[in-house]
């Protein structure tokens, strides 16, 4: 028996997809989940084969949920969502069906997901990394921390710090780890407002207070937050460039 969850806010949604599982009797709905919050719980409970996923929804989105799994499982996504996504999704081959579903289209996406079934987790990495460069996705970061799931404005973050295969996030509200890179940052990020100055750290430009020269050719950046942070050559540059200095 394959184990499903269908996650949608629409409740419509969900009936139409269990309405077309009929024809699948080897497929069965474990659980029905109305955001992504309750997703998170009931797949870290019942540790699905995949899940249908929409990614338009309230609290945190079909994406920020993926982030927040160690180890994701299959996904067809059911969205109405932009054309950028559409492309990762076909580049990623994770499938996706587009609202208002049709049985023949959805047929398909079933025969796909479970003709790549062990190419689910890996494949999920790169579409989160795809659909990262879309807007959407790039004015806030999800965390979890003690259990707890916390959404962090960007305008928020004093700095970010590499951190072995995490970055740490330096904000207002304490100290946060994110299980991404730091050219994830630095590429997802407005680089008008962030700024990479040392190949360990990226710097929120509205939380710098000085820059002082430590010694010939090397400077240290205050943040409002006194926090000191080395800067290298390039780093150094970028910031003259970006304050206009």
């Amino acid at each position: 028996m394959i184990r499903t969850i269908l996650i949608d806010d629409e409740s419509l949604a969900r009936d139409i997809v269990k309405f077309y599982l009929q024809s699948y009797p080897e497929i069965k709905v474990v659980a029905e989940c109305s955001d992504g919050f309750e997703g998170l719980k009931a797949i870290t409970l019942l540790k699905p084969d995949f899940i249908f996923l929409d990614i338009q929804m309230p609290k945190i989105n079909g994406f920020e949920m993926l982030e927040l799994i160690e180890q994701p499982p299959g996904v067809i996504f059911t969205t109405a969502f932009d054309e950028f996504a559409i492309k990762a999704f076909e580049v990623n081959a994770v499938d996706y069906l587009l609202k208002p579903i049709e049985k023949e289209r959805f047929d398909m996406a079933i025969q796909k997901l479970l003709s790549k079934a062990n190419q689910g987790e890996a494949k999920n990495k790169e579409l989160l990394e795809m659909a990262s460069l879309s807007p959407v996705q790039n004015n806030r970061v999800v965390v979890k921390k003690n259990g707890v799931i916390k959404i962090l404005n960007v305008i928020d973050l004093h700095y970010i710090e590499s951190d072995d295969d995490h970055v740490k996030l330096s904000t207002t509200e304490g100290v946060f780890f994110k299980n991404k890179t730091m050219s994830f940052f630095e590429k997802t990020l407005d680089s008008s407002q962030f700024i990479r100055i040392h190949r360990s750290y990226i710097i929120n430009l509205s939380k710098v207070s000085r820059i002082e020269l430590k010694e010939k050719e090397s400077y240290i950046v205050l943040l409002k937050s006194d926090i000191w942070l080395p800067v290298s050559k390039t780093g150094y540059l970028k910031l003259k460039a970006s304050l206009g200095i």
